[in-house]
Formats: C-alpha cells, sequence, structure tokens
C-alpha cells in the first residue's frame, strides 16, 4: 500500500514536472472524501475505540452482568403473570358478579345524569343569556 501512494505521487510529480502535460488532467484532480460528522464526533471515536478494544480482549459487547440480566427476566415474568391473572379474572367471573356490575351501571347513569347541553356550550353563550336574565329582571322591577 505505501508503494502504491508513492508511486501515484512520483506519477503526479513526473507528469506536473514535464511541459507537455500542463494542461488540465482530470485523473490528476481527485475529489476529496466528505467527512461523516458521525464518524467525526468525538463520542463515536470513544464508542469505536471501546468496541475494537473488547474486540480484542474477547468480550462480548452484548455481555451484561449476571445480577442485571437475572432481574431483568424476573420483572418480564411478573408482568406476564400478572397480565395472565388479569385475563383469567375477567374470563372466570360467574354470572352473578357481571350482572350485579350491571346494574350497578345502570344506577349510576340513573343517579348521575348526562349533562345538560347548556354546561357544554361556549362561555360567551352562558354569559349571553346571564345578561338577559338580568336585563328582564331589571325591566321587570321598573315595571313595579
Amino acid at each position: 500500500m505505501y508503494s502504491e501512494i508513492q508511486r501515484e505521487r512520483a506519477d503526479i510529480g513526473g507528469l506536473m514536472a514535464r511541459p507537455e502535460h500542463r494542461e488540465w488532467n482530470p485523473e490528476l484532480i481527485k475529489p476529496k472524501k466528505l467527512i461523516n460528522p458521525v464518524k467525526a464526533s468525538r463520542s463515536h471515536q470513544e464508542l469505536h475505540r471501546e468496541l475494537l478494544m473488547n474486540h480484542r480482549r474477547g468480550l462480548s459487547v452484548d455481555s451484561k452482568p449476571e445480577l442485571q440480566r437475572v432481574m431483568e427476566q424476573r420483572r418480564r415474568n411478573q408482568l406476564l403473570k400478572k397480565k395472565m391473572e388479569e385475563l383469567e379474572a375477567k374470563r372466570l367471573q360467574c354470572p352473578l358478579e357481571q350482572e350485579l356490575r350491571r346494574r350497578q351501571q345502570r344506577l349510576d347513569q340513573l343517579e348521575n345524569p348526562p349533562e345538560k347541553e347548556e354546561e357544554h356550550a361556549p362561555e360567551f353563550i352562558r354569559v349571553r343569556e346571564n345578561l338577559r336574565r338580568i336585563a328582564t329582571l331589571t325591566s321587570e322591577e321598573r315595571s313595579l
């Protein structure tokens, strides 16, 4: 590889030195390679250096401490068990519990009727209604 670079330099130097090759030659001007900003970053270089060192030592990159792996596995198992228990509870509800729950929902709906449309109306409409009521009250007071 070193000898190839020397040959290229010698060729370029020799061509440029000769007077007959002074005109522009596209082979002599080679475009420079653009720098990748990710690879140029210091953090990327440090991570790459660390990966190379680990590879040389024979350490696996993905290896985690045993305690951490065990704890993650335990958390996953607990979440799976919890989900399975919830599904079982939903599946195994007796018909009496289901009927009681439906009845309770109906009672709640009857006790708390849906809110009126006025409460969902924009504020300026509510203020306008209040002003009308006040205006009618003052006109009635004047007539008395």
